[in-house]
């Protein structure tokens, strides 16, 4: 059970940090429940482990030390208890001893859950999020580019929608129509991509916390917590064409496929790969002069105009891996 919490809090543990104690995993036991924690500041990970608690306390451990001990142990009952400034960790034929770091030194991963906003399904968690996070950018330099933004429209068709972009390309998702937004928030990335790990365990409530700025992911004895990002997100309606001259339709499967044989040849030449849209297909190809070429045909149905277009393929990839259909 420890083994198993303790992979998805260790996401959460810093690289690198000034703070010694952000080194560390965070245990806890108390009124009956033993609980890990986590964090680098930018998020916050905790998980409860079922536990015999024999005297309640609290303590921090070196997080990838006794992270690596534990993945190296055969399944079996372990023994936690402090020992003046020390940790014990005993079990079947091994005793081991940790140097600490007081719990108070450890900062509060949220201070309240604050007002639920709504539930993420398996399907969202598992299908939807994925499709849109990818799109987000990685850099931390650009703030409201590396968040995801989250709208909660009103009315009587109030739903969800996601948006994400990285100054290249951008993805949106929407459950509904609504008649203006209720509320928005521009969440990092990071946070949910994390929440993969979360992704067959059900349900998940979703809160927002005003007092920290903070939204919290709480499903079953797991509670994910992200800072809210203070940016100003791109106008994305005016980026989403209104109308199209040419519209493709194809089997997803076959066209990645296609994509993936054509990015052999696409690497020597800056990534780039062709789309000819002609009469009942699409043509893929890529074009090395040291190399040689490729085209692979993708039956399609087209409506419109005949066109051509030369694509990043690493962004039609990740595109296509991560959209379902």
């Amino acid at each position: 059970n420890v083994n198993k919490k303790i992979s998805i809090v260790n996401h959460a543990v810093s690289g690198r940090s000034q703070l010694p104690v952000l080194l560390n995993f965070l245990f806890k036991a108390e009124e009956g429940k033993f609980s890990i924690s986590a964090t680098d500041l930018e998020i916050g990970i905790e998980a409860v482990v079922p536990a015999n608690i024999e005297e309640e306390g609290s303590i921090t451990v070196p997080a990838k030390t006794f992270y690596d001990l534990l993945s190296s142990l055969d399944k079996g009952k372990v023994i936690l208890k402090t020992e003046g400034t020390n940790l014990l960790f005993e079990g079947d034929k091994i005793k081991t001893t940790f140097q600490t770091i007081k719990a108070d030194e450890f900062p509060k991963i949220y201070e309240e859950k604050g007002e639920e906003i709504g539930i993420f399904t398996n399907e969202v968690l598992e299908k939807e999020i994925p499709g849109v996070v990818f799109s987000a950018s990685q850099d931390s330099g650009r703030p409201a580019l590396s968040g995801v933004l989250f709208g909660k429209t009103k009315g009587k068709k109030a739903g969800f929608y996601m948006v994400a972009t990285d100054g290249y390309r951008l993805s949106f998702k929407k459950d509904a129509q609504g008649d203006g937004d209720e509320d928005k928030f521009l969440v990092p990335s990071r946070i949910l991509r994390e929440l993969a790990l979360l992704k067959e365990g059900g349900n998940m409530s979703v809160r927002v916390s005003s007092k920290s700025n903070q939204i919290i992911f709480e499903q079953e004895d797991i509670v994910m917590v992200g800072r809210l990002i203070e940016a100003e997100f791109p106008n994305y309606q005016k980026i989403i064409p209104a109308d199209h001259s040419t519209r493709v339709t194809l089997d997803r499967k076959d066209f990645l496929s296609a994509v993936k044989t054509c990015a052999v040849f696409a690497r020597e030449t800056a990534n780039i790969i062709k789309l000819s849209i002609q009469k009942n297909k699409i043509v893929v190809s890529a074009s090395a002069p040291s190399v040689g070429e490729t085209t692979i045909e993708v039956d399609a149905v087209i409506e419109g105009e005949e066109n051509e277009i030369a694509f990043n393929v690493r962004y039609v990839l990740e595109f296509l891996s991560n959209t379902v259909g």
